[in-house]
């Protein structure tokens, strides 16, 4: 029987296509190769009769933003709705992080870290020096690692839906009010009925999606069980260890109002420790999916932040 996901893939790919980006797999080093899509205007062909037949990239000419998504998706799954809205005013990258699509590694570093460094490493190969990042979820933690490791790189952040690190008592106490044991149980679920639980946390409203498409979304989005499981263990951190850093980017925090997983009271927390140079702004009627649920409002919102970065200088 045809995996209807897996049926849709060619389609999204296609329209990607049509936004304005294309796939482009790069070794960061032996053993470790990420995906990412790319603007289609950095992607050079190699001409006919040329023995080199692999694409050569060149590098962006528009201010760049990286969009790095969360751990129920990979990269142009999560922002299919931004992508259009931006290709036109930026150029755009979106990774698949490790253990996603189709990136890989034999290494067996799990954490959020080596995640951020992977991708920095990409990032340079294909030229880009300076950048905006916008992150979800699990990506937005990558995403403040980034910010933190490489801030000569890293201009500005806009967050939706996480924290800046996983302490434990944070991780217990969201499990415990979302009634789930561990974080592999909400997040890896591994039947029709954990899905639905998690999509009906992760929205605001409810959605309805026939059995057989449940179905065929964990056979197709829930690869790499095993390392994912990895990835999670390795997020969680001591309530000893967390310490602050002192960004010197603007960060905005994007949220939808109605987060269960994340939830107001985490991201206005967040922004007092953040400081001066963190700004919050909700989204009504939207859960921790926020930029799928109401993409045309988080979309408005999030050009409207970047333009603002982009008159105050970034990127010039």
């Amino acid at each position: 029987m045809v995996n209807l996901v897996a049926a849709q893939t060619p389609l999204l790919h296609g329209l990607m296509k049509m936004a304005g980006v294309q796939p482009h797999r790069v070794e960061i080093e032996p053993g470790t190769v990420v995906n990412f899509w790319v603007p289609n205007e950095t992607v050079k062909k190699p001409k006919k009769g040329e023995k080199n037949k692999t694409p050569t990239l060149t590098k962006p000419n528009k201010p760049v933003i990286v969009l790095v998504h969360g751990f129920a998706a990979e990269g142009i799954v999560t922002w299919q709705f931004q992508v259009g809205a931006l290709t036109k005013k930026y150029s755009v990258y979106i990774p698949d992080l490790l253990f996603f699509g189709s990136s890989i590694t034999d290494k067996t570093d799990r954490s959020p870290t080596f995640q951020a460094e992977t991708l920095v490493k990409g990032l340079k190969k294909f030229g880009i020096e300076k950048c905006i990042v916008v992150g979800f979820s699990y990506g937005g933690m990558v995403a403040f690692k980034m910010a933190e490791l490489y801030p000569d790189l890293v201009q500005a952040m806009v967050i939706s839906g996480s924290i800046l690190a996983m302490t434990d008592s944070i991780s217990e106490a969201t499990l415990s009010e979302l009634g789930f044991k561990s974080s592999s149980e909400l997040l890896l679920p591994d039947s029709v009925k954990g899905l639905k639980t998690l999509l009906s946390v992760a929205t605001y409203k409810k959605l309805w999606f026939p059995n057989r498409l449940h179905k065929d979304y964990l056979e197709v989005m829930f690869t790499n069980r095993k390392e994912r499981a990895e990835l999670l263990e390795g997020l969680v951190i001591n309530n000893k260890d967390p310490t602050i850093p002192r960004f010197v980017q603007k960060i905005h925090l994007l949220w939808g109002e109605n987060d269960q997983i994340f939830n107001l009271g985490l991201a206005q927390n967040m922004k007092g420790q953040l400081g001066e140079t963190a700004t919050f702004q909700g989204i009504q009627k939207a859960g921790h999916l926020v930029h799928l649920e109401r993409p045309c409002v988080y979309n408005r919102c999030l050009k409207r932040f970047l333009t603002s970065l982009l008159e105050n200088g970034v990127q010039k």
